[in-house]
């Protein structure tokens, strides 16, 4: 055979293949392996497996996310329920007034809530603040329950300095609310709010207890010499007063009775007065038509401040300094004296001169209070019986 026909055609022999005379051999698997791979092969290897792991992981993001609202999504069901339960005992309140001023005879409306609770011997009245509906003769109240059934109440009672009112009704059909502990709530507790804002009854608002032991505070024209409020950022309005706020167990805990607001709407500050104070009021009006204020007998000095290091070695945190003591009270028979610090109060600790006011003014009289005064540094006790202030 010539070199032109030895060389000319390659052949496969035995799955080996001679190219062009070299005398290299190569198996076809390995040809294979070594063939070139195209870009855009490539380009979808490397695409396929990036999109799989995002979905991955926005599917387990998706589950996390889920598993966390299962929680939250448990809470809102609870407040929920809380309405659900709590509306048939709230009371949509519209008053029809009737003002003398000077020679002028203004008539007008205001709305406001309250809340039924049982008192007496079984009685149902409807709770709410004395604001709303002073002013107006029961003929003039008009009461409207969540099923939009309308009633006038029979009896009306109320106290100024709390600004608490009663009125009774003969629905026994209502509900009445079950009463909370205001004094084991805290700062940061959840509070459910309800009332009629605007005049729309029945709207439920959701937020926290944002403070205890308001006092002093300026709330208009009305004076309210009781004051011990609670703070709270559950959206409070017009036409809320007299509501209830409520705990997440459905318990009545406080009064809705004010808001701080430049705008005359809802600014996240609202108070309410604990229901604490508001049973003590509200069942010494139905036992003997009025509030029975406590009377100690002494003038306080509103300038003492435990800062002020006015007295030594005081190592308390609060207390309400005496600044004169009238004669023939209670407090001369109990023999304080003038620079007392009075520190504790039937069993609990003074604050400061408003909250010692508040506790005086809502504590039975006729009995034995046991008292806590700091007198030259050192500590005293003592016992007060309190008089009727009126």
């Amino acid at each position: 055979m010539s070199f032109e026909n030895r060389f000319t055609m390659p052949k496969l022999l035995c799955g080996c293949l001679i190219i062009c005379g070299m005398t290299s051999w190569v198996s076809a698997q390995e040809l294979a392996a070594k063939q070139p791979v195209s870009v855009m092969s490539s380009s979808l290897e490397k695409v396929q497996p990036t999109t799989v792991a995002i979905n991955l992981e926005r599917d387990r993001l998706y589950k996390e996310l889920a598993d966390e609202f299962s929680t939250f999504d448990r809470l809102g069901y609870l407040v929920r329920r809380v309405s659900h339960l709590v509306k048939p005992s709230v009371i949509h309140i519209e008053a029809h007034k009737v003002e003398q001023r000077g020679s002028v005879r203004e008539s007008f409306d205001e709305a406001g809530s309250g809340v039924i609770v049982e008192l007496g011997k079984g009685d149902r009245w409807v709770l709410t603040n004395r604001h709303v509906i002073s002013g107006a003769e029961p003929e003039g109240i008009l009461l409207r329950s969540h099923t939009g059934v309308e009633f006038h109440p029979t009896k009306i009672l109320s106290d100024a300095s709390s600004d608490i009112a009663l009125m009774k009704i003969d629905q026994s059909d209502l509900p009445a609310a079950r009463i909370g502990d205001s004094s084991a709530i805290e700062i940061g507790d959840f509070v459910i709010a309800i009332g009629s804002p605007f005049g729309l009854s029945h709207s439920v608002t959701f937020g926290i207890l944002s403070a205890k032991g308001r006092r002093a505070l300026s709330l208009g024209e009305q004076k309210n010499e009781l004051q011990d409020f609670f703070q709270t950022d559950a959206a409070i309005n017009p036409g809320n007063s007299g509501g209830p706020l409520l705990n997440l167990r459905g318990e009545v805990i406080g009064v809705n009775t004010a808001i701080a607001s430049s705008s005359g709407g809802s600014e996240g500050i609202g108070f309410a007065i604990p229901m604490q104070m508001a049973i003590k009021v509200a069942e010494q009006l139905v036992d003997h038509g009025k509030l029975r204020r406590g009377y100690l007998g002494v003038t306080l000095d509103p300038t003492f401040k435990v800062s002020s290091k006015s007295v030594a070695d005081y190592s308390y945190n609060g207390g309400a300094m005496v600044k004169s003591v009238r004669r023939g009270s209670p407090a001369e028979l109990a023999r304080l004296q003038r620079g007392d610090i009075i520190v504790e109060f039937n069993g609990s600790t003074v604050d400061n001169d408003d909250h010692l006011v508040t506790q005086v003014g809502l504590t039975p009289i006729g009995e034995s209070i046991p008292m806590v005064i700091i007198r030259d540094s050192t500590r005293y006790r003592t016992e007060v019986v309190l008089t009727d202030l009126n």
